[in-house]
């Protein structure tokens, strides 16, 4: 399929478009930043990488300032996935460095800020590393960084059916957003899975609930077809809802972070 070089999308634009963009007051590249790892029998390795992908496009999309999605980075920190098989993951190391790289060759074409949209939980903490490091680097630009999912926690009560434990990983919200993003790669008749049993009553319960605690466990110690929660539940329709407010959450984000960005332009101007 030919990319629309009037997209948002980075990899669809020639070089002197980019620049142009890049040098328009209170422009934002938007980094998504997924994984390949393994989500139980019924979703592909890449659901982390396609969704983050899909939803901070979408988000671009609906934001009236200057904003360019590049393409995905697709390995992650996935260690804990590996003995399950189908992962690929970095060292942490290995993948902050990725990520201030992007960065910062992404701002050299003139961008005034940078957002990391991740879509893996354990990308997190480093993407909330990087954002410091890459602030640090480049303390006359805009660098920020958001977990996609985590922005649905202020409607997701009015979505879901499942009981806490049921959006965890290939649970009903992932598969749901796959069944209306990706319907041909979900493999629905071999769905497996069983509810998040977290021993830690202050640790993560769900992909949307979770307390202060962080811990660490190979994840065959939790599931053993390598999904969490119920994706017996999950639907497309759902799926699109999910879908369309989260990108309204996204494109809210992105305005703020090209107004603040073009605000301090106009400072370090004056």
């Amino acid at each position: 399929m030919l990319l629309d070089p009037q997209s948002v999308t980075w990899a669809a634009q020639t070089r002197n478009e980019i620049l142009e963009t890049g040098s328009a007051t209170g422009s934002v590249v938007v980094v998504p930043v997924g994984s390949i790892e393994q989500h139980g029998n019924h979703l592909p390795v890449a659901t982390d990488t396609l969704l983050a992908d899909a939803v901070a496009t979408l988000g671009a999309e609906r934001v009236d300032a200057p904003v360019l999605v590049t393409p995905p980075v697709w390995s992650g920190y996935s260690p804990h996935h590996i003995s399950l098989g189908g992962t690929l993951t970095l060292d942490l190391e290995e993948l902050v460095a990725l990520l201030e790289d992007v960065a910062s060759s992404a701002l050299k074409n003139g961008f005034d800020g940078v957002c990391f949209v991740n879509g893996h939980g354990g990308n997190a903490s480093i993407v909330d590393a990087v954002v410091s490091t890459v602030g640090q680097s480049h303390p006359d630009r805009e660098i920020t960084g958001v977990t996609y999912f985590q922005l649905a926690k202020s409607f997701i009560a009015e979505i879901r059916e499942s009981d806490t434990g049921g959006m965890a990983h290939g649970g009903e919200f992932e598969t749901s957003l796959m069944l209306h993003l990706y319907p041909d790669l979900v493999r629905e008749e071999d769905a497996d899975a069983e509810y998040l049993d977290e021993p830690y009553e202050r640790g993560r319960q769900d992909l949307l609930v979770g307390g202060p605690l962080s811990t660490y466990r190979p994840f065959a110690e939790y599931s053993d077809s390598g999904a969490i929660g119920d994706p017996s539940l999950a639907t497309a329709e759902k799926g699109a809802e999910l879908f369309d407010r989260l990108g309204d959450e996204l494109a809210e984000i992105f305005q703020h972070v090209s107004d603040q960005a073009a605000r301090s332009e106009k400072s370090d101007n004056e």
